[in-house]
């Protein structure tokens, strides 16, 4: 028994039936060889394809799923910010210049150096890593340690090399063999032969004393050595192998965190806050 089907009569304007037919072709709607307007229109009503206005992202959303492309790729999941990439240039409406950067990502596939970073680190092989830093220079580094760490929204390569070169001057000589790298812009990894250092980063220990609200409000860190409530002010102890990102946590902390020792990185925070000072007319 045959399917019973209903007959509509359309009116349209002259031209429209062959624009209709160049759609169905488009999309592969055929009756024999030809294209299918009624097959069309049942796809249409089927929600089989998008009609209107179609979908974009706005700006948030955009902001949005850059930062998911970043994060996917530093985690090594390649593929699916291959695919996120590729929606956001379907769909994004973007400027020129980030167009142009998805594309490059697009046709030229990352290579997954944090999968292969994290084999070498659980195999505690020591590896040679090419690394382009952001005054457009190429360093190599002789890696003996590393880990993965998060910092403000995105992951980082925390490593112990043999190389002393790149620093030309250093208050912390106690933390010269440490560097924080970005994953997003290491070029290179080949595995060595030699020792992994089991002692890990080098640190300096920094006693830090906190006050008023911060004495509750203080959540403890895997780096902390100490921890305890002594009268007002709550003392704590920690390791500490980049002072870059102490001292960014310490000035949200403001008047209720100071820095007790050791002393050089106490100076350093007496220069960034000198600094702060005299941008607001106040040295």
């Amino acid at each position: 028994m045959s399917r019973k089907k209903e007959t509509i009569t359309l009116s349209i304007p002259d031209g429209s039936k062959e624009q209709l037919e160049e759609i169905a072709r488009r999309l592969g709607i055929f009756w024999g060889k030809s294209p299918s307007i009624s097959g069309l229109l049942v796809a249409i009503a089927q929600q089989q394809y998008e009609v209107g206005e179609p979908f974009r992202f706005n700006p948030s959303q955009v902001t949005a799923l850059q930062q998911a492309i970043a994060l996917l790729k530093d985690s090594g999941f390649i593929e699916q910010a291959q695919i996120t990439s590729s929606l956001l240039l379907e769909r994004g409406n973007l400027e020129a210049p980030m167009r142009q950067l998805l594309l490059q990502q697009v046709s030229q596939p990352t290579e997954a150096w944090r999968i292969l970073i994290d084999q070498l680190r659980q195999n505690q092989q020591p590896f040679h890593l090419l690394y382009g830093n952001a005054q457009g220079e190429d360093l190599s580094y002789t890696v003996r340690y590393a880990e993965i760490s998060f910092e403000e929204k995105r992951f980082y390569l925390d490593i112990w090399c043999d190389e002393t070169e790149d620093i030309k001057d250093t208050d912390f000589p106690e933390l010269i063999h440490n560097r924080c790298l970005r994953l997003d812009r290491v070029k290179g990894v080949v595995p060595v032969n030699g020792q992994w250092r089991q002692e890990g980063l080098d640190y300096l220990k920094v006693y830090l004393h906190f006050f008023r609200g911060m004495i509750k409000g203080y959540e403890t860190k895997a780096n902390d050595i100490s921890n305890e409530v002594i009268g007002d002010v709550r003392q704590v102890e920690r390791k500490v192998s980049n002072p870059f990102w102490l001292i960014r946590e310490i000035l949200k902390y403001g008047e209720d965190c100071v820095i007790v020792s050791p002393d050089n990185l106490r100076d350093r925070m007496k220069q960034k806050l000198s600094i702060l000072c005299t941008l607001y007319d106040m040295a």
